[in-house]
């Protein structure tokens, strides 16, 4: 398997390029060394029983993992590499009816019951772009800060399913970008199930992870 991972994260990962660091006053991020993250996306679990996504950077290392027991469930973890929670997403529920809007929590929030009252307050709010009067139809989703704000803080256009979309924050600067990257290593052909996710310096990979995760459940 580390064999597997490391082949696999050399075939699909670009040279990485040194850019300058991106300033956003309203996000909260993780800052890096400075040079641009880029992440292979396998769109498989780890779990023979299970679906969900495993992260490699460019060394082979594991990062990141998802490990889902439904097909199409309304919470995802985000685990790292030892399996650890960073990052909780769930869909918003109306009268117990699921909305296409998704909150994310930092770390593990537990069960899910819709009368039980939280402890943890979302950190951002992503709602699908329904609007279908709107000019700009390249808009996938909105992202917001918490649960009450009404200015959104970034952007999400392009296209999930054609895995060609990017995060915009102020200024439409870019800071992370999902790109489709098809590659042939030993022969075998991996298709649109692996993924290239480039995020920009100042830009949390993890919460990135996150929105792709979100992106991957409203357009399936």
């Amino acid at each position: 398997m580390v064999f597997f991972l490391k082949s696999l994260s050399r075939s699909v990962h670009d040279q990485e390029h040194h850019h300058e660091p991106v300033a956003e006053d309203e996000v909260e991020t993780r800052i890096n060394d400075g040079t641009c993250t880029t992440l292979t996306v396998w769109r498989k679990s780890l779990l023979i029983s299970c679906n969900g996504f495993t992260v490699i950077n460019s060394c082979g290392d594991l990062v990141y993992r998802v490990d889902n027991y439904i097909d199409r469930p309304d919470e995802l973890v985000l685990m790292d590499g030892s399996g650890k929670s960073i990052l909780t997403m769930r869909r918003r529920k109306k009268l117990g009816v699921p909305v296409h809007n998704w909150f994310v929590y930092e770390g593990e929030v537990g069960n899910y019951c819709e009368t039980n009252k939280l402890s943890k307050k979302p950190i951002w709010c992503v709602r699908k772009n329904i609007n279908i009067l709107q000019t700009n139809h390249n808009v996938l989703a909105y992202v917001f800060r918490g649960s009450t704000d009404k200015r959104h803080s970034f952007v999400i256009e392009g296209s999930y399913t054609r895995r060609s979309c990017k995060v915009i924050g102020g200024s439409r600067k870019v800071l992370a970008e999902i790109k489709r990257k098809e590659a042939m290593v030993e022969g075998i052909s991996y298709g649109v199930e692996v993924f290239v996710l480039n995020v920009e310096p100042g830009f949390d990979p993890g919460f990135a992870m996150g929105l792709l995760l979100i992106l991957d459940q409203m357009f399936p």
